[in-house]
């Protein structure tokens, strides 16, 4: 069975700015709606402001909630804050968390949105406005569901974000495999970072996370794996700058998945990005990552 973690506040109309692509939620829901297995959808409870404020400056949650947010934040951030958005910012860290809950529970969940890795400590950036995965790890954490929480990023953008929220604690390992010349400019230090050129394909991306994760999975020795799936690593993304095809992502998604089954390791995954001006495919290639996902740990 294929847990789903999915709310309809995630579908929010495309913002005037046209950059965050809000309309491939709608079609992921379409798309895992066609997949070959047999699924459980679940609706997740918005993050209480408790644990927001646990990972991110009170200010700041007050003015998402409130969606009062300084416009210089708005514009790092790439939208207003509507708020729909303010509700939909709450839900996806709610959503997360509940997925890696019925990860522990099941061997896999996905949410259908989240990956933020980029919003930081008092602002939002790079379509991110809370940090998801920061927040649900710290959740399951101070709540004992786990121990030691780790964090792989395949997103084509580091997960800045991410690595700069959690790089004071020993139970959480950040690891972002990424574009090197691609956004942020200014990266942080993730427990590990495989920083990758222009043009990178399949071979030698696959290579270096063969090289790279399993040695880290096998030091830090996680309760749980937190995945951002992100699909812009494709050769067609609009913002990416390497080289995967279909193929290479689902090699990709299979090997993180035959990892975790391998060390026993439940595991909960996030769409990330993926950008162009059609959202169809990309919402399409998210779909397979649950399915592959799904496949290998359900």
């Amino acid at each position: 069975m294929l847990h789903i973690v999915h709310h309809p506040g995630y579908l929010t109309p495309p913002p005037p700015s046209g950059g965050f692509p809000a309309s491939k939620y709608n079609l992921l829901i379409a798309a895992l709606d066609a997949l070959d297995l047999p699924q459980a959808r679940h609706v997740p409870e918005p993050m209480p402001r408790i644990w927001l404020e646990a990972v991110h400056a009170p200010a700041y949650v007050d003015e998402v909630l409130f969606a009062a947010v300084p416009k210089e934040k708005e514009r790092r951030i790439g939208f207003p804050v509507t708020p729909l958005l303010a509700t939909r910012a709450q839900l996806t860290p709610g959503g997360t968390w509940l997925a890696a809950k019925l990860a522990l529970e099941h061997g896999y969940a996905a949410n259908t949105a989240g990956g933020s890795h980029h919003a930081l400590y008092d602002t939002g950036a790079g379509y991110c406005v809370f940090n998801d995965l920061a927040v649900a790890a710290h959740r399951l954490l101070a709540e004992g569901d786990v121990g030691r929480v780790l964090i792989v990023d395949c997103d084509v953008h580091q997960g800045d974000g991410t690595a700069s929220l959690l790089a004071a604690r020993e139970d959480v390992a950040t690891y972002s495999i990424h574009a090197e010349k691609n956004f942020p400019a200014r990266k942080a230090r993730s427990t590990l970072d495989v920083p990758l050129p222009d043009g990178t394909g399949d071979m030698a991306y696959l290579d270096a996370l063969a090289a790279t994760l399993p040695p880290l999975v096998e030091r830090f020795c996680p309760d749980l794996i937190l995945y951002q799936a992100g699909v812009d690593v494709h050769a067609d993304d609009k913002l990416g700058r390497l080289a995967l095809t279909d193929k290479g992502l689902h090699d990709r998604d299979a090997f993180v998945g035959a990892l975790a089954r391998r060390h026993g390791l439940p595991l909960a995954s996030t769409p990330g990005g993926g950008y162009g001006a059609d959202k169809t495919p990309i919402a399409e290639r998210h779909a397979a990552t649950i399915r592959v996902l799904g496949k290998i740990l359900s």
